[in-house]
Formats: C-alpha cells, structure tokens, sequence
C-alpha cells in the first residue's frame, strides 16, 4: 500500500465484510515496518469499532498476526488478551505490549488458562512463574486472585521490582496467602497523583468537573496539574494535542470511573462526541489504559517528550 489509510478499506455487498475489513486493516498494518502513532491509531479505532462484529476465527487471526507485531497497537493487545485463551495465546505468549504489570492482571482476572499460556513467555519474570506454579498446584483460582477487573485496574501502579518473595517451599495453606502478598507488593498505588478514593481525590474530581464545565481551557489545566502534582506548562503544552489521549490518561491515574472520566473529556471535546459509536469507542479506549501505562506516559510529559515526538505514542482521537 502506498497510503495507510485503514478508513479507505472497503468490502462491498459480502455477508462477511467485518472479518474481510478487518483482516486486511491487520494485514496491511503488519506490513508496515514502523508504523506511526497515527496508523496505530487508526487500526485500532477501526477495530474496536468491528470487535463484536467479526467471528472468532478473525479474532484468531488478528490476536496471531499481531503477536509477531515489532509495534504492536498496544490497546488493541489488551482487549485481545482479555478474550478466552483459545484466542488470546499468541499475545500472552509473546507480545512485547504486554508487561509484567499487565500479565498479573490478566492472571487475576482469568486464571489457570491465562495462566498456562503467559506461563510460556520467554525471560517471563521469576515471580509471574513461581505464582503461575502456586495457581497450578490449587488447581483453581484461589479467591484471593478473583478481583473484579476494575478494581484491580484502579491499583495497578506500575513499580516491577518485587520487595516480598513467593516462598520457595509453601506450607499447606500457605501457597495462596503468598500469592496475595505478592500481588499486593506490586499492585501499591501511585504516590504521584490524588486518588480519587481519598476525600481529597473525590473533592479534586469536582473541581476538575466544574472547571471542565465553565469551558475554561487554562482553569481546567490549571487544576488538572495540581490534581497530577505537575507542572501547568506541562499540562498546557500536552494539552494543545487535538485529541483527548492525553487527558485519558490523566485520568486514569486519578482513579477516575469510566463515567466520570467521559463527563470530563466531553466537556473538554464536545465536538468529538456527536454519536453513540464515538462515546463506545471511548469508553473501550479509556478501559484498556492501566494506571501504569498512564504513570508512564505522563512522566515523558515531565521530561518534555510531547505529542508528536517522534518516540511518543499517544493515540489520535477517533
């Protein structure tokens, strides 16, 4: 293709045009040798917006091809990888998109499968092995790792050096309390920003919603910066990106509901809300950002990498 253009890809009058469209949008992704932000950006609007049409075998397909990925589209790895193991295997086994933090949330989230499958990482780290081993000897999920997904999406932090150690040789019983101290030891929130679980975050929130409201770009950047505990030339400077990506994230790392979060972004860009498949494509974008992924991307805000840099990668707004 000499224009990667996901958007002028069309199938005409074929009762399977979802799996045919999607398929050849992968298919000329993979293809490309470094794709931009905007071309990941474009294949994974295009396939989230066809994700509950196409069938399984294209599910299949895509969670395969993109595996092999050099740049994986990282939020469409994520959603894939929360599909059953028959179809997400490949990328549990081998994307670069998915890391530590991610993999134990798929683990809690899905069990033994999942488990299985992430177990057959190269250089998987010793803890994800030794708790895939514990997960293996109780045969079931022990309760303690069955947390509602978005619950443990709102702890995951991002630190990967692990301070408490599975033991080596659990005592009857012990196996499972060792697995939950584990993933309490890497799950500890983020100390850079306000919860919105603290009376302080739910008041923060409402600061962030009224100044959002009154349509007040530098007011609401303002109080964005205090909320992330970051500089506002920093905030004003990523905050003049036409898409909302960027306030995605901040938002995710405040803790915010899906709900609350799209209050916030539609007051910011109401343009970009017009129909219902827009606000279901944010609401799939913003639940495949992890709290550690956002604590990433908004310390290269700090370090003066913005969008448009060459080695950012924010995704274009839909």
């Amino acid at each position: 293709m000499s224009s990667f253009d996901f958007l002028q890809i069309t199938t005409k009058n074929e009762a399977n045009r979802a799996d045919r469209l999607l398929r050849a949008a992968v298919s000329a992704f993979c293809s490309l040798p470094r794709p931009s932000r905007r071309e990941i950006a474009q294949l994974e609007d295009l396939a989230l917006s066809l994700f509950d049409q196409v069938s399984v075998e294209s599910k299949r397909y895509v969670a395969a091809a993109l595996s092999e990925c050099t740049y994986p589209p990282a939020a469409l790895v994520r959603h894939l990888s929360e599909e059953s193991v028959d179809i997400a295997a490949p990328l549990l086994i081998r994307s670069s998109a998915l890391g530590d933090i991610d993999l134990l949330a798929l683990i809690s989230r899905h069990g033994l499968g999942h488990a299985h499958a992430i177990s057959r990482r190269r250089n998987l780290n010793p803890v994800i092995a030794r708790l895939v081993s514990v997960l293996e000897r109780k045969v079931v999920r022990p309760p303690e790792l069955a947390a509602e997904p978005h619950s443990m999406q709102q702890v995951i932090a991002g630190p990967t050096e692990v301070t408490e150690k599975i033991s080596a040789d659990p005592a009857p019983g012990q196996a499972a309390e060792d697995a939950r101290r584990y993933l309490r030891s890497v799950m500890r929130p983020a100390t850079s920003a306000i919860s919105l679980a603290t009376p302080a975050g739910a008041a923060m929130y409402a600061r962030l919603r009224e100044a959002a409201l009154k349509g007040h770009a530098a007011t609401f950047q303002a109080t964005l910066a205090e909320a992330l505990s970051t500089d506002a030339t920093s905030v004003r400077q990523v905050g003049e990106d036409p898409s909302y990506a960027w306030l995605l994230d901040a938002l995710r790392l405040l803790d915010i509901s899906d709900e609350k979060a799209f209050l916030v972004t539609a007051a910011i860009y109401p343009a970009l809300f017009g129909n219902l498949q827009s606000i279901r494509l944010f609401l799939l974008r913003y639940a495949a950002i992890s709290r550690a992924e956002a604590k990433d991307r908004i310390e290269k805000w700090r370090s003066g990498d913005r969008p448009g840099s060459s080695s950012h990668d924010h995704r274009a707004a839909g």
